[in-house]
């Protein structure tokens, strides 16, 4: 299993690009594309029961540039991130595929939805971050790192780098700590678990910044800048969950990206949060996708 959670391919510019599976080998693809920061490994947080592969699918999840074992691209847009995708799908012979986008991992789908929408078959966005100009955009905590300026974002990123590095027992404790006003009241009974915590951590944070921090900074720059593209000028259709208790990313920036999208289809859950949505509702969210 280690394997398929640790492939690379070489990019026709020659950065490495990793990726993990998850579900059945032969299923339905689906592109995966993880949270802020994060990586190929935090579907574990999601899927404890392996509904991926109860559902058939195949479940591809990329490391994004300077991320895990992602080379670094200092000087990307979130417009390469789909001539990305379809360098990996040429390489997984894959013709058509899914897309999904959890947290920060939102933005990118849509960018997918934008650029390469006749080699999607369905798309989902799930919590995710909007554009700055989102009402509550700039007051979730996951603007902890997109909001601040760029010495204040890395010199943060470095303190948690140290930190789960020096001492991770003590860094969890810490977290853990200041989780009750990060999280909402569904998301506590996750991180109150002190497995899944653990987790959490490693597979989100510290595989990260495995190899430094640059690839989370500048992911949070992007986050930050205008897209390149509009939301309003996606043709395909969308499908959207929010959670109206998520603290992370506010339900008004849910509400932005499904009034701007003009196909998408909203499912706004009233007793959900940012970590128990995906959790809860994972069958759901998957199935739409390869139903």
């Amino acid at each position: 299993m280690t394997d398929k959670l640790s492939q690379t391919i070489v990019l026709s510019n020659g950065r490495t690009l990793a990726f993990a599976e998850y579900g059945k080998p032969d299923g339905k693809p689906v592109l995966y594309f993880h949270g802020h920061p994060s990586s190929r490994l935090d579907w574990q947080l999601f899927d404890p029961d392996d509904v991926t592969a109860q559902l058939g699918i195949r479940l591809i999840a990329p490391d994004r540039p300077g991320h895990g074992l992602s080379h670094n691209q200092p000087r990307r847009t979130m417009l390469d991130w789909p001539d990305d995708m379809l360098e990996l799908a040429k390489a997984l012979e894959l013709d058509q595929f899914a897309v999904l986008g959890v947290s920060g991992g939102g933005p990118y789908a849509a960018v997918c939805a934008f650029k390469i929408s006749t080699r999607i078959t369905r798309t989902a966005i799930v919590c995710g971050m909007g554009p700055a100009n989102a009402n509550g955009a700039k007051k979730g905590t996951s603007w902890i790192y997109a909001g601040k300026p760029a010495l204040m974002r890395n010199a943060m990123l470095k303190m948690m780098d140290i930190g789960l590095k020096r001492d991770p027992r003590e860094f969890q404790r810490r977290f853990l700590s200041q989780a009750s006003t990060s999280f909402s009241v569904p998301d506590a009974p996750l991180l109150e678990d002190s497995e899944f915590a653990g987790d959490f951590l490693n597979l989100t944070f510290r595989e990260a910044l495995r190899s430094g921090i640059a690839g989370a900074s500048h992911d949070a720059r992007l986050y930050s800048k205008p897209w390149g593209f509009q939301l309003e000028d996606i043709a395909s259709d969308i499908h959207l969950w929010h959670g109206e208790l998520d603290r992370q990313v506010l339900p008004s920036v849910g509400h932005h990206v499904a009034s701007a999208i003009p196909n998408c289809q909203a499912s706004f859950l009233s007793n959900e949060g940012h970590l128990s949505l995906p959790r809860n509702h994972l069958r759901e969210i998957l199935g739409t996708l390869v139903s």
